[in-house]
């Protein structure tokens, strides 16, 4: 929505293809307090402003899920959609972000937003003094289990191998820290909240032994990776291990006229203000490919 506000300000006619409602994971997001300008908002509620702010620039939004993304023989791209319809363009600003892996257990999705969390910088100052749970072995589970022992009185760090995947150093960390206790060859079977949709607690078990048992948190943590949503692209393209795109410093992709911003692209962390940096570059960045593309023709 910030990459269709500066194109729309840039007076280039501009399509957003979302499949849903407008908002992303802001939408899975219950309270934001880390947007500058907003100590307190509503996720949906600054969804919601975002996009009236698009639209009072000229940006036509449009409930399609894209399926793919082609480039032809002109240079110019195709967007195909769910519903049949393509939608040709002379660049295209990919912000299709990432989905997080999910456990798939019950009461993971009841709960999301409201106990359950992907994001330990999101969502961690929710939990002051709270006992939580996080779930992973490899370095981003380590490292936001730390992270989060800034808020939570205790941390359980549970893993289903007996040993994590993480690099030594990060290990050393978790090892050392007291509000830290390890649950090696343990699962969670379900999240349990009450009539309020607050999480209370979570159905364990231990892998080698079969025995289950409640654990008391108000809160889970889920760091089982992260799929960037980059498989719509239909030419290859430039991409870390990971999946995530590279870009250069104008967000542009290894194929002219792409772009992409947000969480779909390699980045040191993914939050709303860096998206909506990166989709402020991406636009203006966009505006000046297409107007040396006009030039030159």
């Amino acid at each position: 929505m910030t990459a269709a506000l500066y194109a729309g300000r840039s007076m280039l006619r501009t399509v957003v293809l979302e499949r849903g409602a407008p908002g992303g994971e802001l939408l899975n997001t219950e309270v934001i307090e880390d947007y500058p300008g907003f100590e307190h908002v509503l996720g949906w509620e600054l969804a919601q402003k975002f996009e009236g702010h698009a639209r009072k620039f000229g940006a036509e939004f449009r409930t399609a899920g894209v399926t793919g993304i082609r480039r032809t023989a002109d240079g110019r791209f195709e967007c195909l959609c769910d519903n049949g319809e393509v939608y040709r363009a002379p660049a295209v600003i990919v912000t299709a972000g990432g989905t997080p892996i999910k456990l798939g257990i019950p009461g993971e999705i009841e709960y999301a937003g409201k106990g359950v969390s992907y994001c330990a910088i999101c969502d961690g100052a929710f939990f002051r003094g709270q006992t939580i749970a996080v779930v992973g072995g490899g370095d981003a589970a380590c490292e936001e289990a730390d992270f989060l022992t800034r808020y939570a009185e205790k941390v359980y760090l549970i893993h289903r191998r007996n040993e994590f995947r993480a690099s030594k150093i990060v290990q050393k960390r978790v090892f050392e820290n007291p509000k830290i206790e390890i649950l090696f060859d343990t699962v969670v079977e379900q999240v349990h909240g009450d009539d309020q949709g607050l999480v209370h607690h979570l159905t364990i078990r231990h892998v080698k032994s079969g025995e289950t048992s409640e654990l008391p948190v108000t809160g889970l943590f889920v760091f089982i990776g992260f799929r960037p949503n980059t498989g719509i692209i239909e030419e290859h393209v430039d991409h870390d291990a990971m999946g995530y795109l590279v870009t250069d410093t104008n967000m542009q992709t290894s194929i002219p006229g792409l772009f992409a911003a947000g969480d779909v692209r390699v980045q040191l962390t993914r939050q709303v203000t860096t998206a909506v940096g990166d989709a402020t570059t991406a636009a203006i960045a966009a505006e000046k490919y297409l107007t040396a593309r006009r030039d030159a023709a």
